[in-house]
């Protein structure tokens, strides 16, 4: 990425060498600059309130019950964690944060869910159940991955932070057509993961 980017900026700059547009070129990256600060100013706030949320959440035990409440949805994407393992908490805080829109929130918790994950298929490997390979995901790693790609989403407050911060008449316009895409994706994503587990048991029955 760097490389691609660093190749678009000196691209962009010799070309507007070439055409005579230099000046408007130095403008540009001068006013793209400062909207880039205040865009980072902007979504620091929207963040740091909404990740706050997420802890008054988890102290008040909101994150506990909402994970009870997807103690369902849960057996059925990782019919092989065990019900009381943490790995389950992490990953129903992450799809929690997830619902909202809070990607900044979701990030820790799913970096833990990970972590577990690979705890798990530790304790797996010690004691003889099947496991895969030291340094190889896990098929509960990989849904869990494109489970939370997909991203299921009824709040999407980046997207409106950012509508918001470009003037838009309604920046929650969004809501809905989120809503409906995000949907989509994620039943995609989840037919997927269970398709492709299937496969893989038969892969290693056979």
């Amino acid at each position: 990425m760097n490389y691609l980017w660093g190749g678009m900026i000196i691209i962009g700059v010799i070309y507007g060498a070439l055409t005579g547009n230099f000046a408007a070129v130095t403008d540009q990256a001068l006013t793209s600059a400062k909207e880039a600060v205040t865009l980072c100013i902007t979504m620091a706030g929207v963040m740091a309130f909404w990740v706050g949320m997420m802890q008054i959440a988890e102290n008040t035990g909101f994150i506990e019950k909402g994970t009870k409440l997807l103690r369902p949805v849960l057996s059925f994407l990782f019919p092989r964690i065990p019900k009381e393992h943490p790995a389950r908490k992490y990953i129903a805080t992450n799809m929690i944060a997830n619902l909202l829109g809070l990607g900044w929130a979701a990030t820790p918790a799913g970096l833990k869910a990970m972590e577990e994950l690979e705890k798990l298929e530790e304790e797996r490997r010690a004691s003889n159940t099947p496991a895969v390979a030291k340094g190889v995901a896990s098929d509960e790693m990989c849904v869990f991955l494109i489970v939370n790609i997909s991203s299921l989403q009824l709040i999407p407050v980046n997207i409106i932070a950012y509508r918001s911060q470009y003037g838009s008449v309604n920046p929650a316009y969004i809501v809905g057509p989120a809503i409906l895409a995000t949907c989509i994706s994620t039943l995609v994503a989840v037919i997927f993961c269970k398709i492709w587990t299937v496969a893989a048991s038969r892969r290693k029955v056979g």
